[in-house]
């Protein structure tokens, strides 16, 4: 299907139809907005791919701050393998993952090569799905391991799965417009961690300049961090009975400072806003997507009518769309209105 091409009333019109029109983008917002959501997508997993050099990048006890894992978080991979294992297996699985996603929703794959649409497609999800997985399997620990982020990393898991599953389920059933609903619902959710470094961030330095906000911590993951062991006994007394070895388990109050004397106090701080601040990027992303949708609505014009044409050809009974809400009511439908409950049409 050749894409349709209007006369340019500018030439900046022009020069961008010439870019987006060869990836099967009919409309300049289409492709604003694959630009935007997409691309920032892909140039954040590309910054992320090496961590695939587990112990040269992600946890190199002597990388640049903010080049590898959280403060801290290694003390727990390096020392439990099943940790290791998990963080090991989410990053090889799910950076390529989300790499292949920004790929699928480009017009032309989709509409002229739909063999590599579909193979693309059904790598991307499996990958996904056991990226999701070992990301549970490292929740007890992740961004500092607080009840309110092992919530929200197991609400994000699950809408993340289940948007896939129904995505997969939707094209089973040649609902091509739900498919592209889900898929982009799926991949919404799973965006929030993009945005939840954003507040992050906003929120540590926040916290920092209120002052104020401290956290309990690992005396081994403190000592990890600063690693020498005169300045932790200094600065964190209660230390002293995990270096005794009296208690393997003592956790000492840190101040929650993106600043402060070290970088356990950083650390302190990262771990404070993550729970709190994923749940706000997944609430972002679920009004976002909603609205991005009732936006592009239009869009949906072109799937359903292929997904009646296939329909037809298979011999379906019922070729006309039929999704999970409104479009299963049926055209004779009746509305209660009155307030008696007496039927309105």
């Amino acid at each position: 299907m050749a894409v349709p091409t209007k006369t340019a009333a500018n030439g900046f019109t022009a020069a961008a139809r010439k870019l987006y029109n060869p990836l099967g983008f009919s409309h300049g917002y289409n492709f604003a907005f694959w630009l935007l959501f997409a691309g920032l997508w892909f140039c954040f997993i590309l910054t992320r791919l090496q961590y695939l050099d587990f112990y040269g990048v992600y946890c190199n006890p002597n990388a640049t701050p903010g080049n590898g894992a959280l403060p801290g978080e290694c003390w727990y991979y390096l020392r439990l393998p099943r940790y290791k294992l998990g963080i090991m297996v989410h990053l090889a699985t799910i950076l390529p993952a989300g790499l292949l996603s920004c790929l699928q929703f480009i017009p032309f794959i989709r509409r002229k090569a739909m063999v590599v649409h579909r193979v693309i497609g059904r790598i991307s999800v499996a990958l996904s799905v056991v990226g999701t997985a070992s990301a549970l399997m490292i929740a007890r620990n992740s961004f500092g391991g607080g009840f309110e982020s092992q919530t929200v990393l197991g609400l994000v898991a699950i809408l993340f799965l289940g948007s896939l599953l129904l995505a997969m389920d939707s094209i089973k059933r040649l609902r091509i417009e739900q498919h592209r609903a889900w898929m982009l619902r799926a991949w919404f959710y799973g965006g929030s961690i993009l945005t939840m470094r954003l507040i992050m961030v906003i929120a540590a330095v926040t916290i920092s300049k209120k002052g104020g906000y401290y956290t309990a911590m690992p005396c081994g993951k403190i000592h990890f961090i600063i690693k020498e062991q005169n300045i932790v006994a200094q600065r964190y007394p209660s230390c002293a009975a995990y270096f005794s070895g009296a208690n393997l388990d003592q956790h000492a109050v840190v101040p929650a400072n993106i600043s402060g004397q070290d970088e356990a106090q950083a650390a302190a701080v990262l771990n404070m806003v993550a729970g709190g601040a994923l749940w706000l990027a997944l609430a972002l992303h679920a009004a976002g997507i909603e609205i991005y949708l009732n936006l592009t609505s239009t869009e949906d014009k072109r799937p359903r009518n292929v997904s009646y044409q296939r329909k037809v050809a298979v011999g379906y009974k019922q070729a006309e769309p039929v999704g999970l809400t409104v479009d299963r009511i049926p055209k004779n439908y009746k509305l209660l209105d009155n307030d008696d409950g007496s039927m309105k049409g």
